[in-house]
């Protein structure tokens, strides 16, 4: 009889810096007071500029049901953050990202008031594009959507948004300009 434990997601811990100074299982990080980790964050925009949106799943443990950036995540022990973004992307949503750059690095700390997680992380951002038809994991994703650097700002005053969103939008703006271009208004 095969073993049905499933093995546990970790993480890698860093210091302020970003330098790897071990591992943890993924829930034991982002338990308050929570512990740094690398994670990464992904920004995709369609040929008209626009931003496609996920709604997470509401199945998910960590902030369920709000809308958030197109991916985020955390790359496994050893793996590059470039790697593992793209990685995810494919997984989460089904497409493969068109031009896809490094878009800087954030350190933020964002306790989650719903569950009482932490987000402490030092996060890897990403900007490109997305030119595929998007096949969203429905265990990862309730709804996708294509918005406007307007539409988002409406949407953002009237729904939840995960509580790193506009911290890691801000941190990853310069390289989201030069990918959408001056006239799409990020």
């Amino acid at each position: 009889m095969a073993n049905s434990a499933v093995a546990p997601i970790m993480l890698e811990l860093v210091d302020e810096d970003g330098t790897t100074i071990g591992t943890a299982e993924k829930l034991s990080a982002h338990v308050a007071p929570g512990r740094l980790h690398r994670a990464f964050s992904v920004f995709l925009f369609d040929d008209a500029g626009r931003l496609l949106l996920q709604r997470r799943a509401l199945g998910k443990y960590h902030s369920p049901g709000v809308w958030s950036n197109t991916c985020c995540g955390h790359p496994y022990p050893g793996e590059a953050p470039f790697a593992a973004a793209a990685r995810r992307v494919s997984e989460e949503l089904g497409v493969a990202p068109f031009l896809l750059r490094e878009a800087g690095t954030v350190r933020y700390n964002h306790p989650d008031p719903e569950s009482g997680l932490v987000e402490q992380e030092f996060n890897h951002l990403f900007a490109g594009l997305v030119r595929d038809t998007v096949r969203a994991d429905p265990e990862e994703i309730a709804e996708t959507a294509f918005v406007t650097a307007e539409e988002l700002k409406r949407r953002h005053a009237e729904g939840a948004f995960s509580s790193w969103f506009m911290t890691v939008l801000d941190a990853a703006r310069p390289a989201i300009a030069e990918v959408t271009g001056a006239a799409a208004g990020w």
